[in-house]
């Protein structure tokens, strides 16, 4: 006999019927699906959905990318506070980035993914990810094209670049300014180091490897962008050692209803308080830096200051939408025309991130919100 479909648990506001209508489907037709989904619409939760097997409310679990996000709110701090500047030249607060003609390279430019650095011969080893050391050697690489030419996705090193621009300017870890300033005060349910007591509610990330993948060129610009040879992106979240030190670019750790508040509490403010982002901040990081063919991953891809901003092949949101996905297809974003903050997060990696599941429930969550 087969069994019964686990529908959804969680509340859903009755304007979103037809949302959770479709999260119930995917359940349905999938035995194996597991998700949870969150929104929250001027600063009021209206949906907060989980179904499937081996993910409860409650849970939490890895989302890669969508770490970028959460870090991001950090550097956009930074940008309110007048501490950094996105057209200042990243060597004007680590004067080592001015090697191999990176001088010139603007903060701007570095965080959308335009400074020519996705990886280094050889790699990272994974505990050298969060720490100065990383970045003196992104620091002394020869770019692989010339910064502000062209585009390619920084998968991990990214990262490395925001917390070191944190450690210059503020003086102090990344993590740790996201724990204070954003994680806490807002009682929001995502990690950027995860810390032990947190441990039980993990739920590691499902996931089939591709054999097409099974050796990657470590020298190839796919191989560079991957870490490649070290642990592969995929079972990143799965170390303890990733998720104890939060590295920005891979290693957050949540639920769909953290990263819908963490996007709602910067934006439209949640517990009836503003959202912590002015509208100019909001504006300077939300504004498309680039469009087009990636570098790196030879696909296409938009940018604003390390948000992602929607286009054909990521069609997440409105115009004035940005936010981030994972390797996992999990979606964290902010949408202003809307007024919400939409978390989505699968216990198994899904494909077809281009019209997939976060993307058709985004779609339904605005049509809802349309209609209301």
């Amino acid at each position: 006999m087969t069994p019964a479909p686990a529908l959804s648990a969680g509340t859903a506001a009755q304007e979103f019927r037809a949302v959770r209508a479709l999260f119930d489907t995917f359940l349905a037709q999938d035995p194996g699906y597991s998700a949870q989904l969150a929104v929250y619409r001027h600063g009021t939760k209206v949906l907060d959905l989980c179904g499937g097997p081996g993910l409860a409310q409650g849970d939490i679990t890895g989302t890669y990318s969508c770490s970028k996000g959460a870090a991001a709110f950090v550097i956009a701090l930074l940008v309110q506070d007048g501490l950094l500047d996105l057209d200042a030249t990243v060597a004007s607060y680590s004067p080592e980035f001015a090697a191999h003609g990176k001088d010139r390279l603007t903060v701007r430019q570095a965080l959308s993914h335009q400074a020519g650095l996705p990886g280094i011969p050889g790699g990272f080893a994974l505990e050298d990810f969060t720490t100065p050391e990383a970045a003196s050697a992104l620091a002394a690489a020869a770019p692989l094209w010339r910064p502000g030419r062209t585009f390619g996705y920084h998968a991990l090193t990214i990262g490395i670049l925001m917390e070191e621009l944190c450690r210059r300017v503020a003086g102090a870890p990344l993590q740790e300014l996201y724990e204070e300033r954003l994680r806490r005060p807002f009682g929001i349910d995502f990690f950027l180091g995860l810390p032990p007591e947190e441990e039980p509610r993990y739920r590691e990330v499902l996931y089939t490897e591709d054999p097409a993948a099974a050796w990657l060129d470590p020298l190839s610009y796919a191989g560079l962008n991957s870490n490649a040879p070290a642990s592969g992106i995929m079972e990143l979240p799965n170390h303890r050692l990733i998720r104890a030190g939060g590295m920005s670019a891979a290693g957050g750790v949540g639920s769909a209803e953290g990263l819908a508040r963490l996007y709602a509490a910067a934006t439209t403010g949640v517990q009836g308080g503003p959202g912590f982002l002015t509208p100019r901040t909001i504006g300077a990081m939300a504004e498309e830096q680039v469009w087009g063919l990636d570098r790196s991953s030879g696909q296409d891809n938009a940018f604003a200051v390390v948000f992602m901003k929607p286009q054909p092949g990521r069609d997440f949101g409105s115009h004035l939408a940005f936010g981030h996905e994972g390797a996992n297809a999990a979606l964290g974003f902010a949408d202003p025309c809307y007024g919400i903050g939409f978390g989505y997060v699968p216990r198994r990696s899904e494909e077809g991130r281009t019209n997939g599941q976060a993307q058709r429930l985004s779609a339904a969550v605005r049509q809802a919100c349309a209609a209301s």
